[in-house]
């Protein structure tokens, strides 16, 4: 989800987290907006969690000592898909790749609400010493790389299975359905090994929503770990939460000569590092930045290789980051515009391309949102936070184009670690407190029983 300099589709989290510094019932009724729990019922939830805390810690580090790269994670999702077949869930494997969805039908009539998970890692070399550390090694863009769990998806999937079997062993008293949703390729579109991508239109969450796995439900939560902010701290959004973000490819062509006479040619790396200079401008002076933040980075530039050869052609790789979907195709226009205009005044011509990774917005809907803070609060003891936007990005907003999705971050700083200078996701030091586990299972059961129980 967030990004140090191991992969193109995010940008890093922490920096927007820096500033910032569970328990349930099954008979959640609701009164003025506030969430009301039994002490006896939000005892037996609080029991159960804690039942399960151990294996939640045995399923994260054994998750994390194998992990997949996007596309990839068919040991992570038999492991799912075995555990819920033997709460007694129906399950539907292989949703979007290799993704898995478990239903658990309650004992009482009811909607239908849909908790998510991702299953995959990431092309970094651990080092976190851990005893459990990756030595896991993958082919990743024809490459062979090392493959880690940067991101905390080991602890969502962990999460989510101590969830279901809390549920399942609640079931007949829960008043509707509860899908669980374990997602492969949130990282990225998925690589063959050979350098290439799968030429798929849809992966991840949006491969998933094509092949009907939020069928008949009504809204969906998710959450993410992160070691920026203290741990048992919540922190939400309503409205924008997280960056749409697109992929820019901008190829400036010209013509190749020799380096000392550079008028018998078209220079692109000249036009090519004017370009890099005009696309600031399109944030600075030609987006309206006091609507909704943007972000334009160019972070890949290529070109040439002796020092006394004008090449044929300069290659460059950035990535778009916008919180409204408007100022996003306006910005992807000016783009176009900016860099064909100014190449072709050197000469040179401009090719502007997006992708392959592109993410919409994530958004909390205002009333889902308002609509689960009671129960939020009570499930994190009040620890709760408004947390900035997140210029990073995630495919949950994917399923919050077809549903309403409520997306929420959970603190989970490493023991000893100051939040605010801890390791961020996608580092190669990245880890998360376990203690974080079992809160973040209690936030989503209590949101899943919450929303079930309201009118």
């Amino acid at each position: 989800m967030t990004r140090t300099p191991i992969h193109s589709d995010r940008t890093p989290m922490n920096a927007s987290f820096r500033h910032t510094a569970a328990a349930a019932s099954l008979l959640l009724s609701v009164c003025h907006a506030q969430a009301q729990v039994a002490p006896a019922t939000l005892s037996t939830l609080d029991q159960r969690i804690a039942a399960v805390t151990p294996k939640l810690t045995t399923w994260r580090r054994d998750i994390h000592a194998h992990p997949e790269l996007s596309g990839q994670e068919t040991r992570t999702a038999k492991a799912v898909a075995d555990h819920l077949r033997a709460l007694g869930l129906d399950v539907q494997t292989g949703v979007g790749g290799t993704g898995v969805v478990g239903t658990l039908k309650g004992g009482l009539p009811g909607k239908v609400v849909a908790l998510r998970a991702d299953m995959d890692a990431l092309p970094v070399a651990e080092t976190t010493g851990l005893p459990f550390a990756s030595t896991v090694k993958a082919r990743y863009q024809g490459k062979e790389t090392s493959v880690m769990h940067a991101c905390g998806h080991d602890g969502h999937v962990a999460i989510l299975m101590g969830v279901a079997e809390v549920l399942a062993g609640l079931r007949e008293q829960v008043p509707g359905t509860v899908k669980f949703v374990f997602q492969p390729a949130e990282e990225g579109k998925p690589d063959t090994g050979d350098g290439h991508a799968h030429d798929d239109e849809a992966w991840g969450a949006k491969a998933m929503v094509a092949q009907g796995a939020l069928k008949d439900v009504q809204a969906i939560f998710g959450l993410h770990l992160t070691s920026n902010i203290p741990l048992g701290v919540v922190g939400y959004r309503s409205g924008p939460l997280m960056a749409g973000s697109d992929g820019v490819q901008i190829k400036v062509s010209g013509r190749g000569t020799h380096g000392s006479s550079p008028w018998t040619g078209v220079d692109p790396i000249f036009a090519a590092s004017q370009v890099v200079v005009g696309l600031q401008s399109i944030v600075s002076r030609q987006l309206n930045i006091t609507k909704e933040p943007a972000v334009l980075s160019i972070g890949s530039i290529h070109g040439g290789n002796r020092d006394n050869i004008i090449p044929d052609f300069v290659e460059m790789q950035g990535t778009l980051r916008t919180f409204d979907e408007g100022m996003r195709t306006d910005a992807k226009q000016r783009i176009v515009t900016t860099a064909q205009s100014i190449a072709a005044s050197s000469g040179a011509k401009a090719d502007v391309t997006f992708g392959p990774t592109a993410y919409p917005v994530t958004t909390n809907p205002a009333a889902l949102t308002e609509a689960s803070l009671p129960a939020l609060k009570q499930a994190a003891n009040g620890k709760v936070t408004v947390i900035p936007k997140v210029s990073g990005s995630e495919d949950f907003s994917e399923f919050q184009k077809v549903v309403p999705g409520f997306f929420y971050f959970m603190g989970a700083a490493p023991k000893g670690k100051d939040a605010a200078t801890a390791p961020a996701n996608h580092s190669p030091m990245f880890d998360f407190d376990e203690a974080a586990l079992p809160m973040g299972a209690r936030t989503l059961a209590v949101l899943a029983l919450d929303f079930l129980a309201r009118p």
